[in-house]
């Protein structure tokens, strides 16, 4: 496709490798995607995940979060990592609004691992992103383990990455099976059985927000694309992705 853009004389600018300064995207749907996954996790504590999923409003899906608190999801233990990322803000509000407590970890704290507190958790919601070789979470050598952990949300849903921080799985789940079993547990080693979700559309659940929210975050670079200076530093950030990727095809 890149060599038809070269052929015709055009560029493509994907928007997502709309970056600022720090390298971070400026437009993504992170925010809802981890609200959606943390909220999936609660349900699947709760027992209350019902498939195949579909589409719905933030309304319905807040009184299922809520009713999962009710029904004892606020008395289990919750941790987000990547807690100060887009994802992990969604994540944390969706788990608010159960009543569960939140263990928030972000690099500090992941960065010098404590696989203990890690497993001491009911629910384990995964918001972080890297690209450099770093400790996972949860290996398979841990399944065995005595341990709390029983759902894990992987917003990240990098499965089969090389940074893949959730090693223990490599395929992603659907709508119509989002939660599959990943370990069946033995009480007489202390540990529960362990499910995975890993949907890599999340936000498609709350399209009506997740559309919003990415509107809101792109409208205000769009005139930075027709600046008479020249487009703004995420365009051209955007630009010089699609420059290098056409390199990569000489």
């Amino acid at each position: 496709m890149l060599d038809r853009f070269v052929r015709g004389g055009g560029r493509l600018l994907d928007i997502e490798y709309l970056t600022g300064e720090d390298g971070k995207r400026v437009v993504a749907f992170g925010y809802w995607a981890g609200y959606v996954g943390a909220a999936l996790g609660v349900l699947r504590l709760a027992d209350a995940l019902s498939a195949p999923l579909a589409p719905m409003a933030r309304h319905e899906l807040d009184a299922q979060l809520e009713q999962a608190g009710k029904s004892g999801a606020d008395q289990l233990l919750a941790l987000v990592t990547g807690a100060r990322g887009r994802s992990g803000r969604g994540a944390q509000r969706a788990l608010m609004t159960a009543g569960m407590p939140i263990t928030r970890w972000d690099r500090k704290e992941t960065q010098d691992l404590h696989k203990l507190a890690l497993l001491g958790h009911d629910l384990l919601v995964n918001c972080v992103v890297t690209h450099v070789p770093t400790t996972p979470f949860v290996e398979q050598a841990d399944l065995d383990h005595e341990r709390r952990l029983r759902v894990l949300a992987d917003v990240t849903c990098d499965v089969t990455g090389p940074t893949n921080m959730l090693p223990v799985n490599t395929s992603i789940t659907t709508w119509q099976e989002p939660a599959r079993r990943l370990h069946d547990g033995d009480p007489e080693l202390g540990n529960a059985p362990l499910e995975v979700i890993a949907i890599d559309n999340l936000p498609s659940l709350l399209p009506r927000e997740a559309s919003e929210g990415f509107s809101a975050d792109l409208t205000p670079h769009l005139i930075g694309l027709a600046d008479a200076d020249g487009p703004s530093l995420p365009w051209r950030a955007a630009g010089s992705a699609f420059d290098q990727a056409v390199k990569e095809l000489e």
